[in-house]
Protein backbone atom coordinates (compact mmCIF):
# COMPACT_ATOMS: atom_id res chain seq x y z
CA UNK A 1 0.00 0.00 0.00
CA UNK A 2 1.39 3.45 -1.01
CA UNK A 3 0.83 6.17 1.86
CA UNK A 4 1.43 9.83 1.12
CA UNK A 5 2.98 11.90 3.31
CA UNK A 6 3.06 15.53 3.08
CA UNK A 7 5.98 17.74 4.24
CA UNK A 8 7.71 21.00 4.04
CA UNK A 9 10.62 20.22 1.68
CA UNK A 10 13.22 17.38 3.47
CA UNK A 11 13.21 17.42 7.13
CA UNK A 12 14.46 15.39 9.93
CA UNK A 13 10.36 14.70 10.86
CA UNK A 14 10.01 13.87 7.21
CA UNK A 15 12.41 11.57 6.92
CA UNK A 16 11.68 9.78 10.38
CA UNK A 17 7.64 9.35 8.99
CA UNK A 18 9.14 7.61 5.32
CA UNK A 19 11.46 5.16 7.46
CA UNK A 20 8.52 4.49 9.84
CA UNK A 21 6.24 3.98 6.18
CA UNK A 22 9.11 1.62 4.62
CA UNK A 23 9.34 -0.60 8.35
CA UNK A 24 6.02 -1.61 8.85
CA UNK A 25 5.60 -2.49 4.67
CA UNK A 26 3.92 0.60 3.43
CA UNK A 27 5.17 2.29 0.34
CA UNK A 28 6.12 6.26 0.97
CA UNK A 29 5.00 8.78 -1.35
CA UNK A 30 6.53 12.02 -0.55
CA UNK A 31 4.60 15.32 -1.96
CA UNK A 32 6.25 18.62 -0.70
CA UNK A 33 6.17 22.12 -1.61
CA UNK A 34 9.32 21.93 -3.92
CA UNK A 35 9.85 23.90 -7.05
CA UNK A 36 8.02 22.61 -9.87
CA UNK A 37 9.87 23.78 -12.34
CA UNK A 38 13.26 21.81 -11.38
CA UNK A 39 13.53 17.95 -11.65
CA UNK A 40 13.61 16.41 -7.98
CA UNK A 41 16.29 19.36 -6.70
CA UNK A 42 15.99 17.13 -3.56
CA UNK A 43 16.09 13.61 -4.71
CA UNK A 44 13.40 12.56 -2.78
CA UNK A 45 11.26 12.16 -5.82
CA UNK A 46 8.07 14.07 -4.66
CA UNK A 47 5.10 15.37 -5.60
CA UNK A 48 5.59 19.44 -6.04
CA UNK A 49 2.53 21.29 -4.68
CA UNK A 50 1.45 25.03 -3.83
CA UNK A 51 0.94 25.26 -0.32
CA UNK A 52 -0.76 28.58 -1.29
CA UNK A 53 -3.07 26.45 -3.65
CA UNK A 54 -4.25 23.91 -1.43
CA UNK A 55 -7.21 22.83 -3.84
CA UNK A 56 -5.36 23.21 -7.05
CA UNK A 57 -2.88 20.91 -6.10
CA UNK A 58 -4.80 18.30 -4.68
CA UNK A 59 -6.60 18.19 -8.10
CA UNK A 60 -3.54 17.71 -9.78
CA UNK A 61 -1.94 15.29 -7.56
CA UNK A 62 -5.05 13.18 -7.36
CA UNK A 63 -5.07 13.04 -11.01
CA UNK A 64 -1.50 12.01 -11.24
CA UNK A 65 -1.42 9.51 -8.25
CA UNK A 66 -4.40 7.41 -7.76
CA UNK A 67 -4.52 4.43 -5.72
CA UNK A 68 -2.74 5.97 -2.56
CA UNK A 69 -4.01 3.92 0.97
CA UNK A 70 -4.09 6.87 3.05
CA UNK A 71 -2.28 10.46 3.63
CA UNK A 72 -0.15 12.24 6.85
CA UNK A 73 0.84 15.16 7.28
CA UNK A 74 3.94 17.07 8.34
CA UNK A 75 2.82 20.53 9.35
CA UNK A 76 0.86 23.24 9.58
CA UNK A 77 0.49 24.05 6.11
CA UNK A 78 0.82 20.50 4.98
CA UNK A 79 -2.02 19.87 6.47
CA UNK A 80 -4.20 22.03 4.77
CA UNK A 81 -3.06 20.68 1.29
CA UNK A 82 -3.38 16.78 2.54
CA UNK A 83 -6.83 17.93 3.36
CA UNK A 84 -8.02 19.08 0.31
CA UNK A 85 -6.01 15.73 -1.56
CA UNK A 86 -7.87 13.72 1.25
CA UNK A 87 -10.95 15.00 0.36
CA UNK A 88 -9.92 14.77 -3.95
CA UNK A 89 -9.76 11.16 -2.95
CA UNK A 90 -12.17 9.97 -0.63
CA UNK A 91 -9.40 9.14 1.90
CA UNK A 92 -10.04 9.59 6.20
CA UNK A 93 -8.75 13.01 7.15
CA UNK A 94 -9.25 15.93 8.41
CA UNK A 95 -12.38 18.36 6.18
CA UNK A 96 -10.08 21.46 4.70
CA UNK A 97 -12.01 23.72 6.10
CA UNK A 98 -11.80 22.40 9.50
CA UNK A 99 -7.93 22.47 9.17
CA UNK A 100 -8.21 25.84 8.02
CA UNK A 101 -10.10 27.05 11.13
CA UNK A 102 -7.81 25.05 13.37
CA UNK A 103 -4.80 27.12 11.76
CA UNK A 104 -5.98 30.42 12.18
CA UNK A 105 -6.26 31.71 15.82
CA UNK A 106 -9.21 34.41 14.99
CA UNK A 107 -11.61 31.25 13.37
CA UNK A 108 -10.68 28.83 16.12
CA UNK A 109 -11.81 31.43 18.95
CA UNK A 110 -14.70 32.03 16.94
CA UNK A 111 -15.73 28.68 16.37
CA UNK A 112 -14.70 27.81 19.97
CA UNK A 113 -16.77 30.76 21.59
CA UNK A 114 -20.26 29.47 19.60
CA UNK A 115 -19.25 26.03 20.84
CA UNK A 116 -19.95 27.85 24.21
CA UNK A 117 -16.12 26.81 25.50
CA UNK A 118 -14.79 29.90 27.73
CA UNK A 119 -12.37 32.01 25.41
CA UNK A 120 -10.28 35.36 26.23
CA UNK A 121 -11.66 38.79 25.30
CA UNK A 122 -10.31 39.20 21.27
CA UNK A 123 -10.19 40.93 18.49
CA UNK A 124 -7.91 40.78 14.74
CA UNK A 125 -6.86 44.23 13.64
CA UNK A 126 -5.13 44.55 9.43
CA UNK A 127 -1.31 44.76 9.74
CA UNK A 128 -1.10 48.31 8.99
CA UNK A 129 -3.26 49.44 12.45
CA UNK A 130 -2.35 51.81 14.75
CA UNK A 131 -1.46 50.31 17.70
CA UNK A 132 -1.93 53.82 19.34
CA UNK A 133 -5.67 53.82 18.29
CA UNK A 134 -5.75 49.64 18.74
CA UNK A 135 -4.82 49.54 22.08
CA UNK A 136 -7.54 51.75 23.35
CA UNK A 137 -9.64 48.65 22.88
CA UNK A 138 -7.45 46.06 24.54
CA UNK A 139 -8.05 43.81 27.46
CA UNK A 140 -5.16 44.33 29.96
CA UNK A 141 -3.26 42.12 30.41
CA UNK A 142 -3.37 41.29 26.82
CA UNK A 143 -1.85 38.99 24.17
CA UNK A 144 -0.34 39.95 20.27
CA UNK A 145 -0.27 37.24 18.17
CA UNK A 146 -0.09 36.55 14.30
CA UNK A 147 -3.00 34.44 13.02
CA UNK A 148 -1.10 31.75 11.43
CA UNK A 149 1.91 30.87 13.11
CA UNK A 150 2.90 27.91 15.54
CA UNK A 151 5.15 27.41 18.63
CA UNK A 152 4.86 30.80 20.08
CA UNK A 153 6.46 32.76 17.17
CA UNK A 154 5.80 36.36 17.26
CA UNK A 155 3.23 36.00 20.66
CA UNK A 156 4.00 39.08 23.13
CA UNK A 157 2.45 39.76 26.14
CA UNK A 158 1.64 43.26 27.04
CA UNK A 159 0.56 45.39 30.40
CA UNK A 160 0.37 48.40 29.08
CA UNK A 161 0.08 51.26 26.34
CA UNK A 162 3.85 51.27 26.05
CA UNK A 163 4.24 47.68 26.15
CA UNK A 164 1.25 46.99 23.10
CA UNK A 165 2.76 49.61 20.77
CA UNK A 166 6.28 48.00 20.77
CA UNK A 167 4.88 44.32 20.67
CA UNK A 168 2.23 45.42 18.21
CA UNK A 169 5.07 47.07 15.86
CA UNK A 170 7.94 43.66 16.61
CA UNK A 171 4.82 41.64 15.32
CA UNK A 172 4.49 43.70 12.19
CA UNK A 173 8.29 43.70 11.49
CA UNK A 174 8.58 39.93 12.06
CA UNK A 175 5.29 39.47 9.25
CA UNK A 176 6.74 41.71 7.33
CA UNK A 177 9.79 39.84 6.43
CA UNK A 178 10.72 38.23 2.95
CA UNK A 179 10.29 34.97 4.74
CA UNK A 180 6.42 35.72 5.33
CA UNK A 181 5.49 37.32 2.60
CA UNK A 182 7.00 34.01 0.25
CA UNK A 183 3.66 32.16 2.19
CA UNK A 184 1.29 34.47 0.92
CA UNK A 185 -0.65 33.38 3.12
CA UNK A 186 -3.73 35.68 3.96
CA UNK A 187 -3.72 35.27 7.88
CA UNK A 188 -0.92 36.68 8.19
CA UNK A 189 -1.94 40.15 7.23
CA UNK A 190 -3.53 40.70 10.56
CA UNK A 191 -2.64 40.59 13.91
CA UNK A 192 -4.92 38.99 17.10
CA UNK A 193 -5.46 41.08 20.56
CA UNK A 194 -6.81 38.56 23.39
CA UNK A 195 -7.51 38.99 27.09
CA UNK A 196 -4.08 37.66 29.04
CA UNK A 197 -5.51 34.00 30.64
CA UNK A 198 -3.60 32.69 33.57
CA UNK A 199 -2.69 29.60 34.69
CA UNK A 200 -0.70 27.05 33.91
CA UNK A 201 0.14 25.38 30.49
CA UNK A 202 -0.18 21.74 29.12
CA UNK A 203 -0.15 19.91 25.99
CA UNK A 204 -2.52 17.11 24.69
CA UNK A 205 -1.51 14.40 22.06
CA UNK A 206 -4.35 12.64 20.06
CA UNK A 207 -5.78 10.70 17.57
CA UNK A 208 -9.07 11.64 15.65
CA UNK A 209 -11.63 8.80 14.74
CA UNK A 210 -14.62 9.58 13.10
CA UNK A 211 -15.13 12.67 15.12
CA UNK A 212 -14.03 10.70 18.71
CA UNK A 213 -10.77 12.29 20.22
CA UNK A 214 -8.57 9.63 21.64
CA UNK A 215 -5.95 10.84 23.98
CA UNK A 216 -2.59 9.70 23.75
CA UNK A 217 -0.46 11.88 26.43
CA UNK A 218 -1.02 15.02 28.28
CA UNK A 219 1.74 16.79 28.95
CA UNK A 220 2.89 19.07 31.60
CA UNK A 221 4.60 22.02 30.67
CA UNK A 222 6.95 23.22 33.98
CA UNK A 223 8.34 26.48 33.16
CA UNK A 224 6.02 28.98 34.03
CA UNK A 225 4.90 30.63 30.48
CA UNK A 226 3.84 34.17 31.61
CA UNK A 227 5.51 36.78 29.20
CA UNK A 228 6.15 38.23 27.88
CA UNK A 229 7.01 35.61 25.36
CA UNK A 230 6.01 32.19 25.74
CA UNK A 231 9.26 30.29 24.34
CA UNK A 232 8.24 26.31 25.01
CA UNK A 233 10.85 24.18 26.51
CA UNK A 234 9.90 21.70 28.46
CA UNK A 235 7.52 18.55 27.52
CA UNK A 236 7.04 15.91 30.58
CA UNK A 237 4.45 12.91 30.55
CA UNK A 238 2.34 11.63 32.12
CA UNK A 239 0.67 14.60 33.39
CA UNK A 240 1.18 15.16 37.13
CA UNK A 241 -2.68 16.87 37.30
CA UNK A 242 -5.70 14.57 38.74
CA UNK A 243 -7.60 11.90 37.13
CA UNK A 244 -10.49 14.62 37.22
CA UNK A 245 -8.36 17.32 35.93
CA UNK A 246 -7.25 15.43 32.94
CA UNK A 247 -10.38 14.19 32.17
CA UNK A 248 -11.38 18.03 32.25
CA UNK A 249 -8.92 18.30 29.53
CA UNK A 250 -9.71 15.88 27.55
CA UNK A 251 -13.58 16.61 27.45
CA UNK A 252 -12.52 20.44 26.47
CA UNK A 253 -9.88 19.30 23.38
CA UNK A 254 -12.64 17.04 22.06
CA UNK A 255 -15.21 19.79 22.39
CA UNK A 256 -12.85 22.23 20.67
CA UNK A 257 -11.93 19.65 17.86
CA UNK A 258 -15.71 18.83 17.24
CA UNK A 259 -16.44 22.56 16.92
CA UNK A 260 -13.54 23.05 14.41
CA UNK A 261 -15.11 20.20 12.55
CA UNK A 262 -11.83 18.29 12.86
CA UNK A 263 -12.91 13.87 12.38
CA UNK A 264 -9.78 12.03 11.34
CA UNK A 265 -6.00 11.98 12.21
CA UNK A 266 -3.75 13.56 14.73
CA UNK A 267 -4.57 16.25 17.11
CA UNK A 268 -1.63 18.81 18.87
CA UNK A 269 -3.36 20.79 21.21
CA UNK A 270 -2.23 23.43 23.83
CA UNK A 271 -4.55 24.60 26.85
CA UNK A 272 -4.45 26.33 29.93
CA UNK A 273 -5.62 25.50 33.44
CA UNK A 274 -6.82 27.52 36.23
CA UNK A 275 -9.54 28.24 38.84
CA UNK A 276 -12.22 28.12 36.19
CA UNK A 277 -11.05 25.05 34.16
CA UNK A 278 -9.77 24.33 30.58
CA UNK A 279 -9.37 27.06 28.17
CA UNK A 280 -8.25 26.10 24.85
CA UNK A 281 -5.51 27.63 23.21
CA UNK A 282 -4.98 25.73 20.00
CA UNK A 283 -5.48 22.32 18.27
CA UNK A 284 -3.32 21.64 15.48
CA UNK A 285 -4.52 19.17 12.92
CA UNK A 286 -1.04 17.55 12.86
CA UNK A 287 0.87 15.63 15.26
CA UNK A 288 3.83 17.19 17.98
CA UNK A 289 6.44 18.69 15.72
CA UNK A 290 10.25 18.43 15.59
CA UNK A 291 11.62 15.86 17.18
CA UNK A 292 9.50 15.96 20.17
CA UNK A 293 7.45 12.54 19.08
CA UNK A 294 10.61 10.43 20.09
CA UNK A 295 9.50 10.89 23.61
CA UNK A 296 5.92 9.20 23.34
CA UNK A 297 6.27 5.41 22.28
CA UNK A 298 3.58 2.95 22.79
CA UNK A 299 3.71 -0.58 23.64
CA UNK A 300 6.73 -1.53 24.42
CA UNK A 301 8.49 0.62 22.23
CA UNK A 302 6.35 1.60 18.71
CA UNK A 303 7.08 5.38 17.99
CA UNK A 304 4.09 7.43 17.72
CA UNK A 305 4.97 8.02 13.32
CA UNK A 306 3.72 4.51 13.14
CA UNK A 307 0.81 4.69 15.23
CA UNK A 308 -0.43 7.84 13.15
CA UNK A 309 0.73 5.90 9.70
CA UNK A 310 -1.35 2.98 10.37
CA UNK A 311 -4.74 4.77 11.78
CA UNK A 312 -4.62 6.55 8.35
CA UNK A 313 -4.81 3.81 6.42
CA UNK A 314 -7.20 2.10 8.79
CA UNK A 315 -5.60 -0.29 10.98
CA UNK A 316 -6.75 -0.44 14.59
CA UNK A 317 -4.96 1.43 17.23
CA UNK A 318 -7.44 0.69 20.19
CA UNK A 319 -4.80 -1.22 21.77
CA UNK A 320 -2.51 1.33 22.78
CA UNK A 321 -1.25 1.67 26.08
CA UNK A 322 1.61 4.63 26.02
CA UNK A 323 5.05 3.05 27.57
CA UNK A 324 6.18 4.53 31.12
CA UNK A 325 6.45 5.16 33.98
CA UNK A 326 7.85 8.96 32.49
CA UNK A 327 9.23 10.51 29.92
CA UNK A 328 10.27 14.13 28.69
CA UNK A 329 11.62 16.70 25.80
CA UNK A 330 13.46 19.63 26.54
CA UNK A 331 13.61 21.76 23.00
CA UNK A 332 16.82 23.26 23.40
CA UNK A 333 16.31 26.97 23.51
CA UNK A 334 18.61 29.93 21.84
CA UNK A 335 20.26 31.51 24.20
CA UNK A 336 21.16 34.54 21.71
CA UNK A 337 21.14 35.76 18.48
CA UNK A 338 23.76 35.14 15.64
CA UNK A 339 25.38 32.51 13.90
CA UNK A 340 25.77 28.77 15.72
CA UNK A 341 29.30 28.02 15.95
CA UNK A 342 29.25 25.12 17.87
CA UNK A 343 28.66 23.01 21.64
CA UNK A 344 30.42 21.89 23.81
CA UNK A 345 29.38 19.07 26.66
CA UNK A 346 27.22 16.89 25.55
CA UNK A 347 29.46 13.77 26.75
CA UNK A 348 28.59 15.67 30.14
CA UNK A 349 24.48 15.87 28.90
CA UNK A 350 24.48 12.26 28.20
CA UNK A 351 25.91 11.14 31.69
CA UNK A 352 23.59 12.73 33.72
CA UNK A 353 21.17 9.98 34.85
CA UNK A 354 17.75 9.53 33.21
CA UNK A 355 19.08 11.30 29.90
CA UNK A 356 18.38 8.92 26.85
CA UNK A 357 19.30 11.16 24.03
CA UNK A 358 21.40 14.41 23.04
CA UNK A 359 20.09 15.77 19.69
CA UNK A 360 21.65 18.65 18.80
CA UNK A 361 20.27 19.68 15.28
CA UNK A 362 21.56 23.00 14.54
CA UNK A 363 23.96 23.22 11.51
CA UNK A 364 27.82 25.16 12.07
CA UNK A 365 26.65 28.92 10.25
CA UNK A 366 23.17 28.46 10.64
CA UNK A 367 21.67 31.90 11.65
CA UNK A 368 18.84 31.94 14.89
CA UNK A 369 17.38 34.21 16.69
CA UNK A 370 15.15 34.17 20.05
CA UNK A 371 11.46 34.18 20.49
CA UNK A 372 9.27 36.06 19.21
CA UNK A 373 10.95 36.20 16.00
CA UNK A 374 12.94 32.74 15.75
CA UNK A 375 11.41 29.62 14.52
CA UNK A 376 13.51 26.79 15.65
CA UNK A 377 15.34 25.39 18.36
CA UNK A 378 19.12 23.88 18.61
CA UNK A 379 17.98 20.43 19.50
CA UNK A 380 16.42 18.49 21.87
CA UNK A 381 17.06 16.37 25.28
CA UNK A 382 15.01 13.44 26.11
CA UNK A 383 14.83 11.56 29.39
CA UNK A 384 13.19 8.70 30.95
CA UNK A 385 12.71 7.98 34.62
CA UNK A 386 10.75 6.70 37.10
CA UNK A 387 8.30 9.95 37.60
CA UNK A 388 7.71 13.32 36.11
CA UNK A 389 9.50 14.93 38.69
CA UNK A 390 12.74 12.75 38.24
CA UNK A 391 12.57 13.30 34.21
CA UNK A 392 12.44 17.09 34.85
CA UNK A 393 15.60 17.46 37.26
CA UNK A 394 16.83 15.13 34.25
CA UNK A 395 16.57 17.61 31.89
CA UNK A 396 16.99 20.43 33.27
CA UNK A 397 20.93 19.08 34.52
CA UNK A 398 21.58 17.78 31.46
CA UNK A 399 20.91 21.25 29.89
CA UNK A 400 23.05 23.02 32.40
CA UNK A 401 26.32 20.72 30.66
CA UNK A 402 25.82 22.45 27.55
CA UNK A 403 28.04 25.39 26.36
CA UNK A 404 26.44 26.64 22.69
CA UNK A 405 29.04 29.36 21.02
CA UNK A 406 27.80 31.83 18.10
CA UNK A 407 29.26 34.76 16.16
CA UNK A 408 27.12 38.07 15.54
CA UNK A 409 24.50 37.81 12.51
CA UNK A 410 24.21 40.80 10.05
CA UNK A 411 20.45 41.82 10.44
CA UNK A 412 18.31 41.36 7.55
CA UNK A 413 16.09 43.89 5.91
CA UNK A 414 12.31 43.66 5.70
CA UNK A 415 10.19 44.41 2.80
CA UNK A 416 7.15 46.81 3.49
CA UNK A 417 3.40 44.59 3.64
CA UNK A 418 0.78 45.52 1.80
CA UNK A 419 -2.63 46.28 3.79
CA UNK A 420 -4.52 43.08 4.13
CA UNK A 421 -7.74 45.03 3.77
Amino acid sequence: MRILIVASKLGYQTRIFAEAASRIGLEPVLATDRCGSLDDPWGDHAFPLKFHKPADSAMRLAREMPGLAGVVAVGDLPAVAAAHIAARLALPFHPPQAVEAAGNKYLARERFAAAGLPVPAFFRVPLDADPAEVCRRAPWPCVLKPLGLSGSRGVIRADNPAEFTAAFERIRTLLNAPEMLRHRHPALGYIQVEEYIPGREFALEGLMTQGVLRTLAIFDKPDPLEGPFFEETLYVTPSRQSPEVQAAMHTAIQRAATALGLTDGPVHSELRWNDRGAWVLEVAARPIGGLCARVLTFNGGTPLEEVILRHAVGQSVHELRLDGPASGVMMIPIPRNGLYEGCTGMDEALAVEGIDGVEVTAQPGQRFQQLPEGSSYLGFLFAKGPGPAEVETSLRQAHGCLQFQFATALPVMATPRRSAL
